[in-house]
């Protein structure tokens, strides 16, 4: 039976245990994956102005390696070309000012999920893949701004990496490198680049390009988050898929962070889709508007700017639904914890495939079998592969599934 992920022993911890919570995993992806196609269509020095206006640099070089603080130029080129890169991606769950507002008052700030966006370096491929917050993982030792040493943990939630540099460093740098630090001793995969967004930025954006189509195959209700969709296909507003994408006690589901992770992919695909389907990327002022409402909610390294994003969204000019990828990392119930998650066995497989740009899943398509040269058959004639055998159908959430797959795989109410 599938864990639930939020048990009633985390009141006693309720800076990391909040009814009301954040999830960057939507956010996060939505906001730098759309943001590096915006990017990459227009030079406008306005443009260019509000975005560098809106974005907020925080240095974490000094703590984590792999984070260069020298941007790439751009040429209007792909300034990485020949090169995967990987950004952690993560969502705050500040509570000042109109985020508490949207999510209720709390202290602190935390970050409950968190994806590994991977480009390829031949740009043809992007995953997303989502790391439950639950996940027992090692905790590294991790080295504040202030000067300070956390120490290691050898099994601790994923989300508290997070947590204990913003508690012991008291800033965002020792927050986020921290996460990072978790990420590369966990997976073997080096993060390049990391950005951090917000509540309300993910809202305007959803406004901003006048809302996401998405097919609600059942009525849908969480009095948690406030979400009450019916059948159908509906346009969300901002605030009502910042509900969808938080919501997981919606009746039929089993409440878990894992059930509300499928619900974030399919909303993500659908904002993909939607922006690709309007003229958001081809008209000056829906760009601006755009940009300026994606670039307002977004924390990153100083090495990830203006220039690189253009860069890397040139490269990425052809690339389709079908090649942006979602999944989450394989999982299990914790032996030592039910209410916990371990990666599996596959996990490993799925990380050491990212590590080495090559597909996350690599593509089971059977190859042509050479037969036998007989009679008038030329020699090395190939016949087509057998039939697949039927497959179970794939699971948003779990399965890797490409954006096309996340907006198609529903059948919606007339």
């Amino acid at each position: 039976m599938t864990p639930r992920h939020h048990v009633a022993d985390r009141s006693s911890r309720p800076r990391h245990g909040r009814e009301v919570r954040s999830h960057g995993v939507l956010r996060g992806v939505a906001l730098v994956t759309v943001a590096l196609l915006a990017f990459g269509v227009s030079s406008a020095a306005a443009v260019t102005l509000t975005l560098q206006n809106n974005i907020k640099h925080v240095d974490v070089s000094a703590l984590v390696p792999t984070i260069s603080t020298t941007p790439t130029l751009a040429d209007p080129t792909d300034p990485n070309a020949g090169q995967a890169i990987n950004i952690l991606l993560l969502g705050s769950d500040s509570r000042e000012g109109v985020n508490g507002e949207i999510g209720g008052d709390a202290g602190g700030m935390r970050s409950d999920t968190a994806i590994v966006l991977h480009i390829s370096a031949d740009r043809t491929r992007v995953e997303a893949v989502s790391i439950p917050r639950d996940s027992l993982v090692k905790i590294p030792a991790c080295n504040m701004t202030n000067g300070s040493t956390t120490k290691a943990q050898s099994s601790a939630m994923f989300n508290s990496a997070f947590a204990n540099g913003w508690d012991h460093g008291g800033d965002m740098a020792s927050a986020a490198a921290c996460a990072i630090n978790t990420v590369q001793v966990n997976t073997g995969v080096s993060i390049n680049h990391f950005v951090v967004v917000d509540f309300a930025g993910f809202q305007k954006m959803i406004d901003t390009i006048g809302g996401v189509t998405m097919c609600i195959p059942t009525d849908m209700t969480d009095d948690m988050t406030g979400l009450d969709l019916k059948a159908g296909r509906q346009t969300l507003n901002g605030e009502v898929a910042l509900e969808f994408a938080r919501a997981r006690h919606v009746s039929g589901t089993d409440g878990s962070d894992i059930t509300r992770i499928a619900h974030q992919q399919q909303l993500l695909a659908a904002v993909v889709q939607e922006v690709l389907s309007k003229n958001v990327l081809t008209n000056a002022g829906e760009l601006i508007g755009f940009a300026s409402a994606v670039s307002s909610s977004l924390t990153m390294d100083p090495g990830l700017t203006l220039s690189t994003l253009t860069g890397m969204a040139y490269g990425l000019k052809g690339i389709s639904g079908a090649n942006i990828t979602f999944m989450t990392i394989p999982w299990g119930p914790a032996p030592s914890d039910k209410n916990r998650v371990a990666w599996t066995p596959e996990a490993t497989t799925i990380w050491a495939n990212m590590a080495a740009d090559r597909p996350i899943v690599p593509d089971e398509t059977p190859a042509p079998v050479a037969t036998p040269t007989s009679g008038s058959t030329a020699p090395g004639t190939t016949t087509a592969p057998p039939a697949p055998n039927p497959t179970t159908t794939k699971q948003a959430g779990k399965d890797a599934m490409s954006a096309d797959d996340l907006t198609s795989n529903q059948t919606c109410a007339a």
